[in-house]
């Protein structure tokens, strides 16, 4: 794959989860970036949440597994890229497709009272991509820290790594708290600056 389509897979990928991201809570009059879940915005009985899933969300899951699959195609190589990429493209990509397919309950059953099987589902995969994707950054920082030409690169990897993994840990520490969509928000928003970033390092390398 070359790295024109490469990059346009990682950007489009992000551009459409920000997107769906922020249109989501515009079907709610009191809907709260930063007391809300994402998944909130697309749960069964939304009013667009099948719209956000399909043409939005799974969309952008597909985008970022290929864009993470064959990422390590213009690394050095390295088993370690490899296996990090690999994480990802399994974790957060295919996780995105996931939690596309199985939405979480109205409101995302925080208590988990009686919840659905899709309400299992979306859990599951969510609490391993925020555990198992930070680290797969982390990774790549850490191996393409002494590479040449790389150093730059390797310090926004780890930069961006650190903050997903920290707002990970308290958002997964107090998920009824009072800005937990805020901490969501800002692992997400360091996952997808790095994708951002490591797509023009591709191009540009």
């Amino acid at each position: 794959m070359t790295k024109i389509i490469l990059f346009w897979f990682g950007i489009l990928g992000v551009l459409l989860f920000v997107i769906a991201a922020i249109l989501g809570g515009f079907q709610f009059d009191d809907y709260s970036h930063i007391q809300q879940f994402i998944s909130e915005s697309y749960a069964t009985g939304t009013p667009y949440g099948n719209q956000l899933r399909y043409f939005m969300y799974l969309p952008s899951g597909i985008l970022l597994s290929l864009f993470a699959f064959f990422a390590p195609r213009h690394f050095p190589k390295s088993k370690i890229i490899s296996i990090a990429f690999g994480l990802f493209a399994v974790f957060y990509g295919l996780g995105t497709i996931v939690v596309s397919v199985f939405p979480c309950d109205e409101g995302c059953n925080r208590e988990l009272i009686d919840p659905t099987i899709s309400q299992i589902i979306h859990n599951l995969m969510g609490g391993l991509t925020y555990m198992i994707v930070p680290f797969a950054i982390i990774a790549i920082g850490i191996q393409t820290k002494s590479w040449q030409n790389y150093r730059a690169f390797a310090m926004m990897t780890l930069s961006c790594g650190s903050i997903a993994l920290v707002f990970a840990w308290l958002m997964m520490a107090n998920p009824n708290g009072n800005y937990i969509g805020l901490f969501q928000r800002l692992v997400e928003g360091s996952i997808l600056f790095w994708v951002v970033n490591t797509a023009v390092k591709i191009k540009n390398t």
